[in-house]
């Protein structure tokens, strides 16, 4: 079969890959569509695993079944996530299920970037789902990043009413925005650098779209009735944002870290004004189960317009052009390869 191999972010090859079987409990699945996500451009987190095959925003077509397999035939269709947490132990238990040591080891065989994937009896017990026949592969794909989200407002306590400021515009931040508009959120700002993005935000929801370079608090304030954020999502990795949330926040307001930051990262926390004024520091990763299972129905109910996030639709031959596209954050935002082109 073939695949696209990570070298690096500049050197993903077109590969021939053995095609993996499913042993007893798991199954093949024959991608459709894998997104490629944020995250697949750490250089600095993929570089030291390299070469593999990335790719953990998959939907597809079961090809076939491993014995022992229950409640799925070939020819269905359906959404997998890579990490599944275990379930049993105390973090799960706990509602703490990102920490889970099972979550944070499992994966597909080989990844999402492959004409064939194998998903292991743990990944099909918990973490697979059928799709519904009006949601398409390429909307199934986004399940696993909006999971994401849902658990991110689920920790930060997004509700209804809230203002909310979400700090950088790409994927991330565009699901950020539709979510918050679901549930109900007062007043939604978006920030970037890149003037494409900023139209994206407001197409999807943003009631105000601003440039990262303004003053942003104060834009906000204006806005707002005086009244900073009271919810400060922050969807970008860089610095200045991560600054820029602490003097965007309301007090009694929360600050939701969702992107990761490179090891060594360090950041000045205004201690007494955090103390003073009550703010809230949360972080956020992965998607649980119960999270897979919320945004496949928030898909399904058309609550959060994936399909029109879609920007470029590529072939696994044209990955590397797809990886640079990510790179670029420019005019893109959701790039999608699949095997079938």
């Amino acid at each position: 079969m073939k695949a696209a191999v990570y070298y690096g972010n500049r050197d993903v090859r077109l590969e021939e890959r053995p095609s993996p079987s499913p042993a007893e409990g798991e199954l093949l699945l024959r991608v459709e569509a894998s997104g490629i996500c944020g995250s697949d451009v750490m250089e600095w987190y993929r570089i030291r695993k390299a070469p593999l095959v990335l790719g953990h925003e998959v939907a597809g077509t079961v090809a076939q079944v491993g014995t022992a397999v229950r409640g799925y035939r070939p020819g269905e269709r359906v959404v997998a996530t890579h990490h599944v947490p275990c379930n049993t132990c105390r973090y799960c238990l706990t509602d703490r299920h990102s920490v889970c040591d099972t979550l944070r080891t499992s994966h597909f065989d080989p990844g999402g970037f492959a004409e064939l994937i194998r998903l292991p009896a743990l990944n099909v017990d918990r973490g697979t789902f059928k799709l519904p026949d009006h949601v398409s592969c390429e909307e199934g794909s986004f399940v696993e990043p909006l999971a994401c989200v849902v658990r991110a407002q689920r920790m930060a306590g997004v509700s209804p009413g809230q203002s909310v400021a979400v700090l950088g515009s790409g994927i991330s931040g565009i699901l950020h925005i539709q979510l918050a508009r679901a549930i109900g959120a007062g007043k939604i700002f978006a920030t970037d650098l890149q003037e494409a993005r900023l139209k994206m935000a407001r197409k999807f929801g943003a009631d105000l779209a601003i440039s990262s370079a303004d003053d942003v608090p104060a834009k906000i304030r204006s806005a707002n009735e005086g009244r900073l954020a009271e919810q400060v999502l922050v969807c970008t990795a860089a610095l200045p944002a991560i600054r820029q949330a602490f003097a965007s926040v309301d007090r009694g307001g929360t600050i939701l870290f969702f992107a990761p930051v490179a090891p060594g990262a360090k950041v000045e926390f205004p201690m007494h004004e955090m103390w003073n004024d009550a703010i809230r520091v949360v972080h956020s990763y992965a998607g649980p189960p119960a999270d897979m299972l919320a945004a496949l129905d928030l898909i399904a109910s058309r609550r959060v317009d994936v399909a029109s996030m879609v920007t470029h639709r590529l072939p696994l031959s044209r990955a590397q052009e797809g990886f640079n596209l990510v790179l670029q954050a420019a005019d893109s935002l959701k790039v999608i390869l699949d095997p079938r082109l």
